[in-house]
């Protein structure tokens, strides 16, 4: 398939919120729908959010949604340094590569806001051609990363499809 011919419907897209408290019905997630108007915006067909606890849960809700190949899959929490946030350990053993650019990109964007940015320890990377991205868990930390994403998340799926032009 070139990159001229039209991709064959609109790519699918995950999202994983990794957060204790929402899960329990504690509190209302407020960065899913962020991301989810965000993947709309950009024409993507979304799965519902997936709210589960941090930790393994993480793990079986990103193995659920890549069975299902979307194009992308953004996670929002579990990032930083208490003992439970292992979203990026949940993430890594799933990627085939890592896209460490974009995480650069996001921190230093970030952390032009607030030094905090650099304590996120989350992954950008591609599981066969699913890109997959774990923000952080604040809606303004998701919005300060899908800006950085903007202007390359079509670029990116359609070389993981391997459609693009050289």
């Amino acid at each position: 398939m070139s990159g001229c011919e039209p991709h064959h419907g609109p790519r699918k897209a995950g999202v994983v919120i990794a957060s204790n408290r929402a899960a329990a019905g504690i509190y209302e997630d407020r960065s899913g729908p962020v991301i989810l108007d965000w993947l709309a915006e950009h024409g993507y067909d979304t799965f519902p959010a997936m709210v589960v606890p941090d930790g393994e849960p993480v793990g079986a809700a990103l193995r659920a949604l890549l069975s299902q190949e979307p194009s992308v899959i953004i996670t929002s929490g579990g990032t930083g340094l208490s003992p439970d946030d292992q979203t990026p350990e949940m993430t890594l053993p799933l990627l085939d590569r890592e896209i460490p650019g974009i995480m650069e990109g996001i921190r230093r964007a970030g952390a032009a806001k607030t030094p905090l940015a650099m304590l996120s320890r989350g992954h950008a990377g591609a599981a066969g051609k699913t890109f997959i991205i774990n923000l952080p868990g604040s809606p303004k930390g998701v919005m300060d990363g899908l800006a950085v994403l903007d202007p390359v998340i079509g670029h990116l799926c359609d070389q993981l499809e391997g459609s693009h032009e050289h």
